[in-house]
C-alpha cells in the first residue's frame, strides 16, 4: 500500500512545502496555504529481488522497447497539421495543430479562452474527418450547449462531455479517438490515484502527465485551458509549462473587444507571431488586417496626435498617440498615461524641456492610445514627444506623417529594430512622410514606394521636420 506524505500547497501560485505558513513564501498571499497528502508510488522491484537483477530487468526492457540509432537514419515523415479554422490561430501555431501535441491556452478570467476553443472545436468538426471531443470540467453540458448555439459551433461531429474525473476523461478519449480533444480546464480535473486538492501541484502534474502520455500514444492533439493567478502567471506548478508542447497566452483589455494570442512556447513553430481577434456577442472573430484598429477615423489633422509603428512579433502595427496639454492648478502637475509607460512620459517631458526647448514641466499631461493599443516599446518615444509638442504649440501634424525612433536622455534619436519592415507597412497604409533616426552604418534608409523618409539625429531636428514646435 502506497504511503502518503503530508505536504502544503499554495492555492494562489502552486508553491509546495513540508511546513505550513500563514503567508506564502512565494507569492506573499495570506491564508492560501492548505494541507494535502501526496501519494508516493510503490516500488516496481519485488522485496526479495537484488539490485543487480533489478538492473538486468530494466536493461532488458530498454533493449526491447527502445533502440538507439543514428539520427541520420531516423525517418522524417511529413506531418499534416490540423487547421483550426482561424487563420490567425494557425499563424501563431505555425500552420495548424500538430497531431499528438499538447497545447496549453491560458488567460485572464472572462477573456474568451473557452469561447475561442469551442469555436475552434466547431470549425475542426465541420472540416476534418472524425469527431472532436470537448470535455468541460467547469460547466454542465447544457451550459456549454447554450454557448455553442450563440457562437455557431453546433455540429453532430462535436462530442460534448462534462466531468472532472481524470479516469473518465482518459476513457472518453480512448473510446472516441477524436481528431482533436479539448479539456476545459486542466485545473478542474482530478485523479483518484493521488491525493491533493483540485488545481494543486500534485493533481495538475498527474493530469498533465496522463494527458500527454495519451496524446503521444494515440497521436491525438489535446488542447488544455489553463487558469492564471492575479499576477498573470499560469496557475499551478511551473513544470506544467515544461511538459506541454505549446503554451499560448490569450490577452486583452476587458474594456475593449480586441484580443491578442501570443505563443510563449512552441516546439513546432515560431514564438514571435501574434494573432488578433475581436470579441463580440456572437463569439470571437479573427482580425486578419488589424492595421486600422488603432487609428482614428478623422481625416483632418488634429493637434496633439502623431502616428508611430510598433512591432508585435512579425507584425508591424500603427499606433496613434494622442496628447492633451493643459495648465495645471495643482502644486504637482498631473502625468496621466494610458497605453504607454507613465515613467517614460515623465522622462520625455524632461527631455523635451532640456533638449527640445518645449517647457511642459508646469503643465498637466494626458497621453493615450486608440482602442487599447500599447505603445510601450522605446521606438514609440519620438511619436509621444511629437504629440506633446504638437498639443503644446497647437500645431497639428499631417495625418500622412509618422514618427519612429527612440529618444535618449541626451536628446538623441536612436535607431530601432526592423525599421524597414515598419516603413514598408507605413507605405502600404498610405503614409507619405516618415521621420526616422539616422541609419547606424551611416547609409541612407532605403525608402518604400511613395514614402518620403526624413532622417534626423536629434529631438530638436525631429520636431522641426514634423512641424510640431
Amino acid at each position: 500500500m502506497a504511503k502518503s506524505a503530508t505536504q502544503y500547497v499554495c492555492t494562489e501560485c502552486g508553491w509546495t512545502g513540508a511546513k505550513w505558513f500563514g503567508r506564502c513564501p512565494e507569492c506573499g498571499q495570506w491564508g492560501t496555504i492548505e494541507e494535502f497528502h501526496e501519494a508516493r508510488p510503490g516500488k516496481t522491484r519485488s522485496p526479495g529481488a537484488s539490485n543487480s537483477s533489478g538492473r538486468r530487468t530494466q536493461a532488458s526492457v530498454l533493449s526491447a522497447e527502445a533502440q538507439a540509432q543514428p539520427i541520420s537514419q531516423v525517418g522524417s515523415e511529413s506531418v499534416e497539421r490540423v487547421p483550426t479554422g482561424f487563420e490567425e490561430f494557425d499563424r501563431v501555431l505555425g500552420g495548424g495543430v500538430v497531431p499528438g501535441s499538447v497545447m496549453l491556452v491560458a488567460g485572464e478570467p472572462g477573456i474568451g479562452k473557452s469561447t475561442l476553443l469551442l469555436e475552434t472545436a466547431g470549425n475542426v468538426a465541420r472540416s476534418q474527418p472524425g469527431s472532436v471531443l470537448y470535455i468541460s470540467g467547469e460547466e454542465s453540458q447544457a451550459q456549454v450547449r447554450m454557448r455553442a448555439s450563440r457562437v455557431g459551433a453546433i455540429d453532430d461531429s462535436l462530442l460534448l462531455a462534462a466531468t472532472t474525473d481524470l479516469g473518465t476523461v482518459l476513457g472518453l478519449i480512448e473510446q472516441t479517438k477524436p481528431s482533436l480533444a479539448i479539456v476545459d480546464s486542466a485545473q478542474t480535473i482530478t485523479s483518484q490515484d493521488v491525493d491533493g486538492i483540485s488545481g494543486g501541484s500534485t493533481q495538475v502534474r498527474e493530469v498533465a502527465s496522463a494527458l500527454i502520455d495519451l496524446a503521444k500514444t494515440y497521436d491525438i492533439p489535446v488542447m488544455l485551458v489553463g487558469h492564471v493567478t492575479k499576477d498573470g502567471a499560469i496557475a499551478g506548478p511551473r513544470t506544467l509549462e515544461h511538459l506541454v508542447d505549446v503554451v499560448c497566452q490569450f490577452e486583452g483589455d476587458s474594456q475593449t473587444a480586441l484580443r491578442m494570442l501570443h505563443a510563449a512556447k512552441n516546439r513546432f513553430g515560431p514564438t514571435d507571431e501574434v494573432g488578433c481577434f475581436d470579441m463580440s456577442g456572437q463569439g470571437i472573430e479573427e482580425v486578419k488586417d488589424p492595421a486600422r484598429l488603432f487609428l482614428s477615423a478623422s481625416e483632418a489633422p488634429v493637434e496633439g496626435t502623431c502616428v508611430t509603428f510598433t512591432l508585435d512579433g512579425h507584425r508591424s502595427l500603427p499606433i496613434e498617440i494622442q496628447a492633451l496639454v493643459t495648465a495645471s492648478v495643482l502644486p504637482t502637475p498631473r502625468r496621466n498615461a494610458n497605453g504607454i509607460d507613465a515613467n517614460r512620459l515623465a522622462m520625455l517631458a524632461a527631455v523635451l524641456y532640456r533638449h527640445g526647448k518645449v517647457n511642459l514641466l508646469t503643465r498637466d499631461l494626458y497621453v493615450s492610445t486608440i482602442a487599447g493599443g500599447l505603445a510601450k516599446e522605446p521606438g514609440c518615444d519620438l511619436a509621444v514627444a511629437a504629440a506633446l509638442a504638437s498639443a503644446n504649440s497647437a500645431k497639428p501634424i499631417a495625418k500622412t506623417t509618422c514618427a519612429i525612433g527612440e529618444i535618449s536622455l541626451t536628446g538623441q534619436v536612436r535607431p530601432v529594430p526592423q525599421l524597414a519592415h515598419r516603413l514598408s507597412e507605413a507605405a502600404r497604409l498610405g503614409f507619405t512622410r516618415a521621420v526616422v533616426p539616422v541609419h547606424r552604418g551611416g547609409r541612407a534608409t532605403k525608402p518604400s514606394a511613395g514614402l518620403e523618409v526624413i532622417e534626423v539625429s536629434t529631438l530638436a531636428d525631429a520636431l522641426e521636420a514634423l512641424g510640431a514646435r
